[in-house]
């Protein structure tokens, strides 16, 4: 079920790349509009990086933003069809590369070093022991990981806090989206437990705010190697 699951994960993204493309370029994504896509990038500004991996970059939206900062941003993702959007909106400042999770460690002598990596609402998998433990070797010594995701009080829409698959029908977020997304849901409880288990360190925590609800809309980690 779990190998089902990742597979109906991969394919969203390859059926959905135009679609969403186009809802995060027209800014469709309230959420995103409103607080998240500002609260990732002052976080990563914060940190005063040279170079910035960003995982699961999507269409490309945040090297673009952070390239006009002066940062030398490389974005990886497993959809071919999302990397060549970001490649096609790229100002020659931001490097792409197709890449998924379990590559990343085999491409390390090929992407270098970093003082930042960023996971953009793009760890939607059950098992991330792998992939979080693998990013160490990504980071120059003092580096950070910083992780954007779903804050987990807001995203259990009713069912029962714990851990476990869902799936985001992308209802809202404009047209020609083709296939469901399956995610997998975390508890604050695990993730917190997940850091630890991966060899990190948390350093601070932030929950963003809507500004009309004045509800948390997602969870910002800052991780340190331990």
């Amino acid at each position: 079920m779990q190998r089902d699951h990742r597979e109906q994960l991969q394919q969203s993204w390859q059926a959905n790349a135009d679609a969403w493309a186009a809802a995060v370029r027209e800014q469709r994504i309230e959420s995103r509009r409103l607080v998240t896509d500002a609260a990732i990038i002052q976080a990563v500004l914060a940190l005063q990086p040279k170079r910035v991996l960003d995982i699961g970059c999507g269409e490309g939206w945040l090297c673009r933003g952070l390239a006009e900062h002066g940062i030398e941003p490389v974005g990886v993702d497993a959809s071919a069809p999302l990397i060549e959007a970001a490649r096609a909106a790229c100002d020659g400042r931001s490097q792409y590369r197709v890449c998924g999770y379990a590559e990343l460690e085999e491409h390390a002598e090929q992407l270098g070093r970093f003082e930042v990596l960023v996971c953009n609402f793009a760890l939607l998998e059950e098992p991330l022991q792998p992939i979080l433990r693998s990013l160490h070797g990504l980071l120059v010594p003092g580096g950070s990981l910083l992780i954007q995701t779903l804050h987990p009080w807001r995203a259990s829409h009713g069912e029962p806090y714990q851990d476990g698959w869902r799936v985001e029908d992308f209802v809202g977020f404009g047209e020609g989206f083709q296939a469901p997304m399956p995610w997998f849901f975390r508890t604050l409880q695990s993730w917190l437990t997940l850091i630890g288990e991966t060899g990190w360190r948390l350093e601070w925590l932030q929950e963003p705010l809507h500004p009309e609800s004045v509800q948390p809309v997602s969870l910002l980690l800052l991780l340190k190697p331990l």
